[in-house]
């Protein structure tokens, strides 16, 4: 059976995290990849069943630690030789041990704010909608003690009645049709 225009994808509800984690092994091994799980808090097993495994965060702020002290070092050496240059005491004018502690602390002011920008614009952050806020068994539970694994539609595996049948082969508490 052909997916409906307007489908998001199937969404399995669970009561403990443990079935979800079999659910999303079981999806992932039976060929399904566009898949996400959805939990009120952190469950690692869950996020490998599913082959997650990119965090990126971590090299963004490296990155904009290391923009952070070359443009804080550029700049002092750009003021301090070429642009305002002060002979203080016959002292050089490119000194560049006075450069360090300012360079530092831009590396850091950089390298956080890289951090929490970049971990907001990966994740995808802030959406202000989502198709799974329309099934109403995910309003009242995401976020306090249901466990969901939702199959999209867009994945090549997807079928509307093989895919509810694989789902329930899970025993969850529903599964439901999202709809955009």
């Amino acid at each position: 059976m052909p997916v409906r225009e307007g489908t998001y994808g199937l969404l399995a509800e669970f009561d403990t995290p443990s079935q979800l984690v079999r659910a999303a092994k079981g999806a992932y091994s039976a060929g399904y990849r566009r898949m996400d799980c959805y939990t009120p808090y952190a469950v690692e097993e869950a996020a490998e069943a599913i082959g997650f495994h990119r965090n990126t965060v971590s090299l963004v702020t490296l990155i904009g630690g290391l923009l952070g002290l070359v443009t804080m070092f550029s700049l002092e050496t750009w003021i301090s030789v070429w642009a305002f240059p002060i002979n203080v005491a016959g002292r050089p004018y490119y000194s560049w041990p006075a450069f360090v502690v300012p360079a530092y602390e831009w590396t850091i002011l950089w390298a956080g704010l890289s951090a929490a920008f970049g971990m907001l614009a990966l994740c995808g952050l802030p959406q202000l909608y989502h198709p799974l806020f329309n099934a109403p068994n995910f309003r009242n539970g995401a976020t306090s003690d249901k466990f969901f694994l939702c199959l999209e539609s867009t994945d090549p595996r997807f079928d509307m009645v093989e895919t509810r049948e694989f789902l329930d082969g899970f025993t969850p508490v529903s599964v439901v049709e999202v709809e955009y």
